[in-house]
């Protein structure tokens, strides 16, 4: 049985489970996934997400990892809180999804749940996120969630569309849009 962490309508956010590594791992290697990610050129083996997997358990500090579920229960994504600095009260965030989840608002949502778990259970101040300018779809997720541009890093990383702009997007806990019905 899987720890549910957040609920929302669509998805919820749970424990990721050993047996979640090989859909990981398959999306991690879809270049179709990738190629907006940080290093569209990986390739990784399952032994490789195991020693990740592994791992979470020691970077608690500094990161948490949660499975994004649908509606059954089934894992479609994943979201990472990374570079958690509890003492500025910042963290940075990072989502995927299957490409067979695309369009379904689960990203959306997800950050949503995910924003509220970092501004009441972690009590940080600020949750920044970064993208490339071809993720159309990553960058309406997080101006739906209230995320502001605050900068970018001009043909900064390279994708399979060549050279692009790394966008940097943050939004403070008093801008969130539960910021009012928080129980601070």
């Amino acid at each position: 049985m899987r720890p549910i962490i957040l609920k929302g309508e669509k998805v919820s956010l749970g424990v990721i489970l050993r047996e979640d590594i090989p859909k990981i791992w398959e999306w991690n290697n879809d270049r179709e996934v990738t190629k907006t990610l940080a290093d569209p050129s990986d390739v990784s083996t399952l032994e490789e997400w195991m020693k990740w997997y592994e791992n979470l358990t020691t970077k608690k500090l500094t990161k948490r990892a949660f499975a994004i579920l649908n509606e059954e229960g089934k894992i479609v994504g994943t979201v990472i809180v990374s570079r958690i600095d509890f003492r500025n009260g910042t963290a940075e965030i990072g989502y995927f999804l299957g490409k067979e989840h695309w369009n379904r608002g689960y990203g959306s949502e997800a950050v949503e749940l995910t924003l509220k778990y970092c501004f009441r259970y972690m009590n940080l101040r600020k949750v920044f996120a970064r993208t490339y300018e071809n993720n159309a779809a990553s960058i309406r997720i997080l101006e739906k969630n209230g995320f502001k541009l605050v900068g970018k890093l001009r043909k900064h990383a390279w994708t399979p569309d060549g050279y692009v702009d790394i966008l940097l997007y943050d939004i403070m806990k008093e801008e969130w849009k539960d910021a009012a019905d928080s129980d601070r």
